[in-house]
């Protein structure tokens, strides 16, 4: 299936939450509270990226977000991070593909020079296995970094990619830098 994906309007919020939250919940995949509460997780998630894009299905309904954000402040900003989560109605239907294709264009057009993963839990095998699909290499391995709510202490692993660009980078061009 292929979906339509758009940068995610206030409105939205509602539909992520109601995906996001079980997802925050287990525990599993990202280093947040469990317990974060639902304006801390809409500022992590909505207000604080400097973009974040909704993955529509056919019916409207949205079954996927990211978000992009400068990796680190100043002489790091031309490398960006993102998160994704996909709501479990549309688990293995390639939301996910497509929202990393789409974020890695996005990145690109907003000058970013590449893309890094700073925490993937070693445990989360489906998108280890994506990432490194689309070309994303583990350059970092943290040992026993993340608590697994049922497994322990886990790796996590930073992962990373070169983005390419259609144009020259500048910083005159980069959108952090004017």
């Amino acid at each position: 299936m292929n979906y339509s994906i758009r940068e995610s309007v206030g409105t939205d919020w509602p539909q992520i939450w109601s995906f996001l939250e079980p997802i925050f919940r287990r525990g599993e995949t990202y280093v947040l509270p469990r317990a974060l509460d639902e304006e801390g997780a809409r500022v992590f998630w909505l207000d604080t990226p400097l973009r974040t894009y909704a993955a529509l299905d056919a019916n409207g309904m949205i079954v996927g977000s990211y978000f992009i954000r400068p990796n680190q402040p100043g002489p790091g900003a031309h490398v960006c991070n993102c998160g994704y989560a996909v709501a479990e109605v549309a688990r293995g239907a390639g939301v996910a593909t497509q929202m990393c294709e789409h974020s890695q264009t996005e990145a690109a057009a907003l000058g970013f020079r590449a893309m890094q993963y700073n925490f993937v839990v070693s445990t989360n095998e489906g998108a280890v296995r994506l990432w490194k699909k689309l070309g994303f290499e583990i350059v970092g391995r943290l040992p026993g970094a993340f608590d697994h709510p049922r497994l322990g202490y886990v790796d996590a692993l930073v992962m990373f990619k070169k983005l390419e660009s259609k144009s020259c980078w500048s910083s005159k061009h980069h959108m952090l830098g004017g």
